[in-house]
């Protein structure tokens, strides 16, 4: 029997930690295994593109457990009821092969994003940041808010989509979480969200190189977290943010980066500096209060690997309440495969199905 979580046991999961509890234990593994990064066999997605969207396996082995996800990406879902983003994932032991377990990862990879975004901007924004523009109020939008205002003190949201049923939705439900001492703000355009803000999430779903920032909106000291541009031909910041004097452009695993990021646009010998260089104080996140700092986050395996490793360690916390699936054959004989498939003595228990 294999381990499954499946929407509801991450609803129960987050719903008994909070959600912000639940995004910063898991930017704490996020971090860990960032610190062990040497550790991680590690791979640009496998990207399979379409017209209208993208599917794609990400793999990540730590030699001793390996996991992948596979997700999409159609921005034109919405328009028939349908999700932009799903994801599940599977998390297996390395010495038999054999899979521990099988998760959902459409939650929890909006969670896992809030939480590598919000673990970045500790190094990078500045200290006493308090006011964030949010461009792009859509399925990513509550977790980005949620992570920026627990992890980072933000106390003024700036809004704006270019849908304003978006706005309004994350409106909402901003109101229904609570979150002490936050001001929301709606905003008529890009400019009037950004101006005055200390930090500036873009997390936009259009498939194309758009120009969501341009560099007039951008001044120095500002901390810029660019969410929406994970793959190839789909970008949101002007060529030119990136390439100021002043600016700093950190990414995860820059081979993917390259091909995904907001720095497709630039040559290939264009500098940037990998995460794990920051966290490990390697390298600096800001060199002054001046600096420019550009979180190029596509979203990368390893991220995954230990969301899965923290659903599996949360879950079996409180075993009680969790599934498992018979995905693998369970066998007496395990050179009988085919015994599965004989008529059962009428005592013997069918093997199938899910037990609670």
């Amino acid at each position: 029997m294999v381990d499954f979580i499946g929407i509801e046991r991450v609803r129960q999961l987050v719903e008994r930690r909070g959600a912000a509890r639940f995004i910063e234990e898991l930017a704490g593994e996020i971090e860990a295994d960032f610190l062990r990064w040497s550790s991680f066999e590690k791979t640009p997605r496998h990207a399979t593109h379409s017209p209208v969207g993208v599917i794609e396996l990400m793999p990540a082995c730590d030699g001793r457990l390996y996991a992948f996800k596979y997700v999409n990406g159609h921005p034109q879902n919405t328009s028939v009821g349908l999700l932009t983003v799903t994801a599940f994932g599977v998390l297996s032991d390395v010495q038999t092969g054999y899979p521990l377990l099988l998760s959902e990862l459409t939650l929890t990879t909006a969670l896992r994003t809030a939480a590598t975004s919000a673990l970045a901007a500790r190094r990078m924004a500045r200290p006493g940041s308090r006011v964030m523009a949010l461009i792009g109020n859509g399925a990513q939008s509550e977790f980005q808010s949620i992570a920026f205002h627990h992890m980072l003190g933000i106390r003024q949201l700036r809004l704006y989509d270019t849908d304003a049923g978006a706005t309004a939705k994350l409106r909402r439900n901003l109101a229904r979480l609570r979150l002490p001492g936050l001001e929301v703000v709606d905003c008529e355009s890009v400019a009037a969200a950004v101006a005055g803000a200390d930090i500036v999430t873009s997390a936009t779903a259009d498939k194309r190189n758009a120009v969501i920032l341009t560099p007039s909106m951008i001044v120095p000291g500002m901390h810029l977290n660019a969410v929406g541009g994970d793959c190839p031909g789909k970008t949101e910041l002007h060529p030119d943010i990136l390439r100021r004097a002043d600016a700093r452009v950190v990414v995860e695993f820059e081979p993917q980066s390259r091909i995904e990021g907001e720095i497709q646009q630039l040559e290939p010998d264009f500098p940037v500096t990998e995460l794990v260089e920051v966290l490990a104080g390697r390298a600096l996140g800001r060199r002054s209060d001046r600096d420019v700092t550009i979180f190029d986050s596509v979203g990368f395996a390893l991220e995954d690997f230990s969301a899965l490793r923290y659903l599996q360690r949360i879950h079996q916390e409180e075993r009680g309440a969790g599934q498992e699936v018979d995905l693998v054959p369970d066998l007496d004989d395990p050179r009988d495969l085919f015994g599965l498939l004989l008529p059962q003595p009428q005592s013997a228990p069918r093997r199938g199905g899910v037990a609670a």
